[in-house]
């Protein structure tokens, strides 16, 4: 176990990446990001943003999330690829299309060396609206 030395948070990986402080709005934690990835979740929010304009969007999980009576989506940045968090459902119906990606239950991690399949995520977003949604 690691404890991080600023924030007192205990991790299982010596010197794991993480933000210190709380994070109060997707703008912010886009912008606490690396400067090479910042586009990158921009044009995801965007995305999100565009195909499920009747979401709030917050922070929640320490990630930017759209909600509607509950979670319906999430993303966030990693070291080489961004998380889409659309819910272990999503994965399954959406397999056939995400067939190019690391998915594994709920998670699929679209890497920064790819091109952003930008229509795909808009769909497993306005999925996840009509499946969750309040």
């Amino acid at each position: 176990m690691w404890t991080c030395p600023k924030c007192g948070r205990s991790f299982s990986r010596e010197g794991q990446g993480h933000y210190c402080g709380k994070i109060e709005t997707v703008d912010q934690y886009i912008e606490e990001q690396d400067e090479t990835v910042r586009a990158y979740l921009n044009e995801v929010r965007q995305i999100i943003r565009s195909a499920i304009p009747e979401a709030q969007e917050k922070i929640s999980w320490s990630m930017p999330t759209y909600w509607k009576g509950q979670n319906l989506i999430h993303f966030a940045a990693s070291k080489k690829h961004l998380g889409l968090y659309p819910g272990g459902e999503a994965t399954t119906v959406f397999a056939d299309k995400l067939t190019n990606y690391d998915v594994s239950k709920g998670t699929i991690r679209l890497p920064y060396s790819q091109p952003l399949p930008g229509d795909l995520i808009a769909e497993i977003a306005a999925w996840c609206y009509k499946q969750y949604a309040k």
